[in-house]
């Protein structure tokens, strides 16, 4: 259920662009209108997911999906219907921008934490669900492009709807093992619970230092290099070309997804940070000018290495932090990782006009090795080892923070594994 819940979403997500863009253009309103719309809607995401990460440590994360699955159920019916009456203001759509944003703020902490309740094999499931989304991603534009074609941009946002309400049947008709005790044992405060979640994030150097390497990734590799790839092989190659990269780039990470399924490092970031470097090729491929084959074998290993970076994040956050804490630390993730993306996609174009877009491009390929090997220089990074399920609570029955899970003291006999 949660499977198709998360395949769901990501099909409703990447159709959502399509019909902004061609309900938008088609009213009058320009690129800026269509910008403007999707600002709308990421600002208040990307503002308020560490708050939402405090509600969901402190409230059911499945009712907390639930209810945000509707809301924005409301939302795009309201949006569908603005389109379908020929009646379309874009501060209104950017409104509704804003509520399905604070709606995601408030879903997004709790995936995290649903995952290791539900498997018992946490890489595995992280590994099929992004090869869930990665399918989704490739089938959501497309079908988005024939539902405007044969209906219209109401048409998208009826569907973008519909897989709102399936998201939250599914999440309906799950049935999660009773939380840990005291999983939810907060006696302090909103405010206090959202310092807590920060000493918690910043307790962990592994944790902190891949959100801030993770900063300079977006910055200068993923942030540039998706506006400028999209130009460059527009302007030399096509738009249908453009499409066949963008599918490779899918194909690609559903090859990662798979590939996390079957490796199981024992240092699990290391793996990742080593598989990261792949993605170099994709922008280095556009800058050096190659052909729409040679970029496309770029993109089907960018997205693989991705992909399975991905995967041993996913699964290392979820196993190595306490679950009583793992909501607000999926924020604190989130937060960071998208706070530099529209700082990378906005400093694009000016360092595209100073140095020119491939120039641009080569040296997005080149940062992402220096990121790739900036991972791997951070000892705690590198040396994690891999813990095969949830960590134990994060505070010992005084209430105070523990940090990191310790071996109780005492001989350890080969084969057993010691209290908890």
């Amino acid at each position: 259920m949660f499977f198709v819940a998360r395949a769901l979403a990501r099909l409703g997500e990447t159709m959502l662009p399509v019909a902004l863009a061609a309900g938008l253009l088609r009213y009058g309103y320009g690129v800026g209108a269509v910008g403007l719309a999707m600002a709308a809607s990421a600002a208040p995401f990307a503002g308020l997911v560490v708050f939402g990460g405090v509600i969901a440590d402190r409230f059911s994360t499945r009712r907390l999906m639930i209810g945000a699955d509707l809301v924005r159920l409301v939302a795009q019916s309201i949006a569908a219907a603005l389109f379908f009456a020929g009646h379309v203001v874009l501060w209104q759509i950017c409104v509704i921008g804003a509520v399905n944003g604070v709606a995601g703020a408030v879903f997004q902490p709790g995936v995290a934490s649903t995952v290791p309740r539900l498997a018992s094999d946490i890489q595995g499931a992280n590994g099929a669900i992004r090869i869930a989304e990665s399918a989704a991603q490739l089938a959501g534009p497309a079908l988005a492009g024939l539902l405007v074609a044969f209906a219209s941009a109401g048409g998208v946002f009826v569907a973008h709807a519909g897989t709102f309400a399936l998201s939250a049947l599914c999440l309906l008709l799950l049935r999660l093992p009773p939380a840990a005790p005291g999983s939810r044992n907060h006696g302090g405060g909103f405010r206090a619970d959202l310092v807590e979640g920060w000493r918690e994030f910043r307790s962990r150097t592994w944790l902190w230092a891949v959100i801030v390497i993770w900063c300079v990734y977006m910055i200068s590799v993923w942030g540039p290099t998706v506006p400028l790839v999209a130009t460059e092989v527009v302007q030399q190659h096509g738009p249908r070309a453009y499409g066949l990269v963008n599918s490779a780039l899918g194909a690609g990470t559903v090859v990662g997804g798979l590939a996390a399924l079957r490796l199981r490092p024992r240092r699990m970031l290391r793996a990742g940070s080593v598989a990261l470097v792949a993605f170099a090729c994709f922008p280095a491929s556009v800058g050096a000018g190659l052909g729409v084959a040679a970029v496309s074998a770029a993109a089907v290993i960018a997205g693989a290495g991705t992909s399975f970076w991905g995967v041993m994040w996913a699964t290392s956050v979820q196993t190595q932090v306490a679950p009583d804490v793992l909501n607000r630390i999926h924020a604190y993730d989130v937060a960071g990782s998208l706070t530099m993306m529209p700082v990378g996609q906005a400093l694009a174009g000016p360092a595209a006009s100073a140095l020119g877009a491939d120039n641009v491009l080569l040296v997005a390929g080149v940062m992402s090795l220096v990121v790739s090997g900036a991972l791997l220089s951070v000892p705690a990074v590198r040396d994690l080892v891999r813990a095969d399920g949830p960590a134990p609570l994060s505070r010992n029955t005084a209430g105070a923070p523990l940090g990191r899970a310790r071996r109780p003291p005492g001989p350890r006999k080969t084969g057993a594994r010691p209290p908890v």
